[in-house]
Formats: C-alpha cells, structure tokens, sequence
C-alpha cells in the first residue's frame, strides 16, 4: 500500500514545479520525504528532517486525496498533524492532485 502512495507522488511531483523546501509525510509510521529545494521535486521513502512534517493514515489520505474529506476538517478534528512551516502544507493541493 505504502508503495503505491509513494509511486502516486513521485508522479504527481514531475507535475508541478518545485515546492520551495521539504515535506516529509509520516503514514503509519512509514516515511515518505519531498524534497523541493532544487530544481524539482524529489520524492523518496527516507525519514530524514523536514521543513514540514504532516502525520496521517494512508487511509485518511485517500479520503483527503478524493475530496471525500477536507483537508480543514481533518486537522482540526485530529486526523491529519502538522508540525513547521505552514506555507509548505498549503502547497500540498499540488501534490495530492
């Protein structure tokens, strides 16, 4: 399952410019780390520091990535953590396509 989330963002990541720093998911525990800080974005399953980290379930991701749940709702009820830079998580519209 992990898998096909990570091969999902490394296609939707060639869509769309650089995102002008990292992000690193935590999907039950498994990492997936997007580094934008070059010339496009690079996406890999290393669990390194990032400058936004967003901690959810793969299943809540799926829900967030078909529109059946929204990405306010989600954090504010608990389903969906982020920690740093805010500005990063609001660019993640892109990625989730």
């Amino acid at each position: 399952m992990i898998d096909q989330v990570l091969e999902r963002f490394k296609a939707q990541a060639d869509n769309v410019g650089p995102i002008g720093g990292s992000i690193k998911f935590l999907l039950d525990d498994n990492p997936i780390f997007i580094d934008g800080t070059g010339d496009k974005n690079e996406v890999s399953a290393e669990d390194k520091e990032a400058d936004c980290t967003i901690t959810t379930s793969i299943e809540t991701l799926g829900k967030l990535t078909s529109g059946e749940l929204n990405p306010m709702m989600a954090v504010m009820g608990g389903k969906v953590k982020i920690k740093g830079d805010m500005g990063l998580a609001m660019k993640l519209q892109s990625l989730l396509g």
